[in-house]
């Protein structure tokens, strides 16, 4: 058991972030209610999730983390999800072609409700009003009832996660991800796009190499890895009342768990050492994620390594890097330098999102090209280093939406009012996505390429 810890602990420590809810006794209520309900995920698909990390934290496999800034209640759908789960699984195919390794497939869904802000305030005018922190504290309409927080929201958010892990587990193991299907993952508006005939072609031999296997006895019928595949639930502890209600005893170990998702992480917003969101994820044993922006130090970053995997847990701990495309070179180096020093095992992941938002024509939105800038700086650093650069963490949507600039199709600052429908950050759309793994496919390739001219040299 952590030393000193209760799921509660959490609020002995100064908290950022945190809504002002109007009548604690409501809220006090909704936890409690919220602390009889079924747990959403199960202390051993965490396990199978953390081994799987593991292996990526050695070099062998690459994670796969995305899915939307900020789930909505009012989009939520089957065929919302149906699209993101199509999308994500052509990525993860395209990805594991160009790694040659298992691609962890984590999705940012089925919890992913709260926004950390970087003001309390939000200004129309002349009104001021409360921020938007995100469907399961407040509403996104700008108007005084919408924005009072709302603890019955944390009752809505976990139905709404129940339902989505619900069709995503029957997607994940019910046959719809059988590669037999690999063609029929083609989304409607990507199949006019410049992706779609380098994707049609790794399908068709995909195609061609399940007909040889089938010739040979392989089939998905005796060969459970070709119909189904592990797809996890991840998500940012922001507000930590819901999460203390869903962390539960695991019966099998004795450890606890949070049971909002399988993975969790950290915000670089809520980072602090001595505060509440550190203090509550030390103590559960999922795996957890931390952000790491251009304001986290050497000797920063080891004292939270320390805190949140003292017994240095290979799997247990994903450090995921956001930086910006212009101060990626400035900032990763010496990160990586100082684990690399102090023998810490961690999953090094790429977040080329957050910081590359910009405003154009007053939206916010993400250039393409610095998007894959950082990529391209995070591959780069980390093969001079000789680290393994083991993820990519993006927001992406399945839908045909234009939010992010750039990309095959050009898409401009003229073109964002177009089907601007993210309640927060700027997503790419399903077509920029499969062009970014494309692009990190062939990234891998030639990291794997290098490595055999060395081996043969």
């Amino acid at each position: 058991m952590v030393q000193n810890w209760t799921p509660n602990s959490w609020r002995q420590k100064p908290i950022q972030q945190v809504p002002d809810f109007p009548d604690m006794a409501v809220l006090a209520a909704a936890e409690a209610q919220l602390a009889t309900y079924p747990p959403l995920v199960f202390a051993g698909e965490a396990r199978r999730l953390k081994s799987q990390l593991a292996n990526v934290s050695e070099g062998k496999g690459f994670l796969l983390q995305g899915g939307d800034c900020a789930e909505s209640f009012a989009e939520h759908g089957a065929d919302t999800i149906r699209d993101f789960f199509r999308a994500f699984l052509q990525m993860a195919v395209v990805l594991t072609f160009g790694a040659q390794q298992p691609v962890v497939k984590v999705g940012r869904i089925a919890g992913q409700f709260a926004k950390p802000r970087s003001s309390n305030i939000e200004k129309q005018g002349d009104i001021e009003l409360p921020s938007y922190r995100g469907d399961i504290i407040n509403g996104i309409e700008f108007s005084e009832k919408a924005r009072i927080p709302d603890p019955e929201r944390q009752i809505m958010a976990y139905r709404q996660s129940a339902a989505t892990l619900n069709l995503l587990r029957a997607f994940a193991m019910g046959g719809y991800a059988n590669l037999d299907n690999v063609h029929q993952w083609m989304l409607g508006f990507v199949k006019e796009s410049p992706q779609a005939e380098r994707y049609r072609k790794l399908a068709d031999r995909i195609s061609e190499t399940m007909d040889f296997m089938k010739a040979i006895g392989i089939t998905p019928e005796t060969n459970p890895n070709l119909r189904e595949t592990d797809f996890f639930t991840s998500h940012e502890a922001l507000l930590l009342g819901y999460e203390q209600a869903l962390t539960r005893v695991d019966s099998t170990s004795g450890d606890w768990y949070a049971t909002s998702g399988h993975m969790i992480w950290i915000g670089d917003r809520t980072r602090q050492a001595d505060h509440a969101h550190i203090e509550y994820c030390r103590g559960i044993k999922n795996p957890l994620g931390l952000k790491c922006g251009p304001s986290l130090t050497a000797d920063g970053l080891i004292e939270l390594i320390d805190l949140l995997n003292p017994q240095n847990e290979a799997g247990r701990l994903t450090l995921i890097c956001r930086f910006g495309h212009d101060k990626v070179a400035e900032n990763l180096p010496r990160l990586i330098r100082a684990v690399e020093k102090e023998g810490r095992k961690v999953v090094w992941s790429c977040d080329p999102m957050h910081g590359n938002t910009i405003t154009l024509n007053n939206y916010k939105t993400r250039p393409f090209e610095r998007i894959l800038s950082e990529v391209e700086s995070f591959f780069q650093i980390h093969r001079a280093e000789g680290t393994h650069p083991g993820g990519i963490h993006i927001e992406m949507t399945g839908n045909d939406v234009t939010e992010c600039t750039g990309g095959a199709r050009a898409l401009s600052g003229a073109d964002l009012g177009d089907r601007y429908h993210t309640h927060c950050d700027p997503r790419l759309n399903a077509d920029q996505a499969l062009e970014l793994a494309f692009l990190l496919a062939e990234r891998m390739k030639g990291g794997r390429d290098e490595k055999r001219m060395v081996v043969n040299g």
